[in-house]
């Protein structure tokens, strides 16, 4: 006999049938008069993470609001990650009422925002940013995947069929957008701790929420203290990834000192790895790659990744 009970699968699932954490950011679009609008949602997971030629958020939202009106008009949008204090969430709940007007709600808004960085940059109009955010991704809708260019905003009843599978409008009251990660900006306090090894006391007080469960409350725990877990140390044996060494080209050897380096590489990212000590033992005439090699190439990693930051 199983352990477990069966629940009913209904709209909302992941509110009314499961106990699902979520983040809560507060995303700010561009309304039809250039000014800001705020909407706070939990729909948000990073959705291209590797292996393409951009990064990318996916979004999933009811296609009637106010974020996603807008997003279908221009495209652009900032997702702002809040800290966990009180005053915030109870912000971000008033903002979160549906069919709520941005003129009627903007203006009791409390929340300070500032210009884009993307704007201040380029000059190009983007929706502004929370100032007070601990990170903001700021993003453009890929609108032409699964042909959801076409799509247009004006439908607050409800959109007819045929419907995309995965980007655009996706049903008569929802849509899912792909956002592209145009930047990432994270207040300095939180990137140093990135750039130079984080520990328990550097995670920013990011809240979890569980969405609405009942018709009266709105449900979030506030960050505690951070527990670590050592990951499992499992280095290949050099002769294994000797193996993938000598394959990896025809021309550009490694000696064994290099290789112990990356010894404790998982073996699924072993042939990139060594792909890209191939590249750029080619773009300095190299064709032996030493220990020597193998630390100027991750000084060069680090630095593209504090530069990136």
């Amino acid at each position: 006999m199983s352990s477990f009970e069966n629940l009913r699968i209904v709209d909302n699932f992941y509110q009314t049938s499961l106990f699902f954490p979520m983040p809560t950011v507060i995303i700010s679009t561009l309304c039809e008069d250039g000014k800001t609008n705020l909407g706070p949602y939990s729909l948000v997971q990073p959705y291209y993470v590797a292996g393409k030629d951009y990064y990318a958020m996916l979004l999933s939202c009811r296609n009637s609001s106010n974020t996603a009106q807008n997003i279908l008009r221009n495209g652009k949008c900032a997702l702002n990650f809040i800290d966990d204090n009180p005053k915030n969430f109870k912000e971000a709940v008033k903002l979160s009422w549906p069919g709520d007007r941005p003129e009627d709600k903007m203006p009791k808004c409390r929340f300070r925002r500032e210009k884009s960085m993307i704007e201040e940059e380029t000059g190009e109009k983007r929706p502004e940013v929370l100032t007070d955010a601990i990170q903001v991704i700021e993003c453009t809708w890929v609108r032409e995947l699964d042909g959801a260019d076409k799509d247009l905003p004006g439908q607050l009843n409800g959109y007819e069929g045929p419907y995309h599978d995965f980007n655009g409008i996706t049903s008569k009251f929802g849509a899912h957008f792909i956002l592209k990660v145009d930047k990432i900006l994270m207040k300095k306090k939180y990137s140093d701790a990135i750039i130079n090894g984080v520990r328990a006391k550097d995670f920013p007080p990011l809240p979890v929420d569980y969405g609405y469960r009942d018709s009266k409350n709105f449900w979030y725990h506030r960050k505690k203290r951070m527990r670590a877990e050592l990951l499992q140390v499992r280095e290949a044996s050099l002769d294994s990834v000797r193996y993938a060494a000598d394959r990896a080209d025809d021309v550009v050897k490694f000696t064994d000192d290099a290789l112990k380096t990356v010894l404790g590489v998982p073996r699924v990212f072993l042939p990139l790895v060594l792909k890209g000590c191939v590249e750029w033992a080619k773009e300095n005439n190299v064709t032996l790659i030493t220990e020597k090699e193998m630390q100027i190439i991750n000084d060069k990693r680090s630095k593209e990744k504090k530069n990136r930051k």
